[in-house]
């Protein structure tokens, strides 16, 4: 049975280096068949790129949901913005492809997204939970 919800709990290894390589097959050999249309390749080239544009989503979601940014190297994501700042301005200027520069900008949005997160959640932390007493575990006075 295929289940979506458990798909990498796998049991072995060797399942998943299965899996992996069936993949690779599958989508090599879809690519072999279909190399002569510049739509297949356009596209392909722009979910690539778009793949790695969303790199920083995970990270952007996760400090989201925990309203905190706690653990994350801020010096990484500046790593980040810089190479991705460069990377953007040389497509820019190289005149490369359009998706090349709207990826690129994205990726420097998400950039700039995670450190506005780190900047508002430093300036206001989240309370940690009031402790609230049992009654009967109070002491009698």
């Amino acid at each position: 049975d295929f289940d979506p919800h458990h798909f990498w709990h796998w049991s072995s290894f060797g399942d998943y280096v299965q899996c992996v390589l069936a993949f690779t097959g599958v989508a090599g050999y879809v690519t072999y068949l279909s190399m002569d249309s510049a739509l297949f390749v356009e596209t392909l080239g722009f979910l690539a790129v778009l793949t790695e544009a969303m790199l920083g989503v995970p990270q952007l979601y996760r400090n989201y949901r925990h309203q905190s940014t706690e653990g994350m190297s801020i010096k990484m994501v500046l790593m980040w913005a810089s190479g991705d700042t460069f990377k953007t301005a040389y497509f820019l200027l190289n005149g490369a492809p359009l998706q090349f520069s709207v990826c690129g900008l994205l990726q420097v949005l998400v950039d700039l997204a995670i450190l506005g997160q780190a900047y508002a959640f430093a300036r206001h932390p989240q309370k940690p939970a009031p402790h609230v007493a049992h009654p009967a575990s109070a002491k009698a006075l």
